[in-house]
């Protein structure tokens, strides 16, 4: 189960909520979304793939995703994004 939402012309932020939404994978690149990424993205246990670029993201990496213990796949690429991996 997954979010997959590239290409969409997304605008807006990413909302706290989405760490409740439990899917495997979220995909929401190549999008116009700004703001941070929410440290609420961890509460989403489960999470294997996390792909964010190619959005307007800024702000610092929130050290929270690091606690997602399935994470395989992190792509951040092509944001204004900060902060040590």
């Amino acid at each position: 189960m997954g979010l997959e939402l590239e290409s969409n012309n997304l605008t807006g932020t990413i909302p706290p909520e989405i760490g409740y939404l439990g899917p495997l994978y979220i995909r929401l690149s190549d999008n116009q979304l700004s703001g941070s990424i929410p440290p609420e993205i961890a509460n989403n246990s489960g999470l294997g793939n996390l792909d964010l670029s190619f959005n307007q993201l800024s702000g610092t990496i929130p050290k929270e995703i690091w606690n997602l213990k399935y994470l395989s796949l992190l792509v951040l690429s092509s944001n204004q994004l900060s902060g040590s991996i």
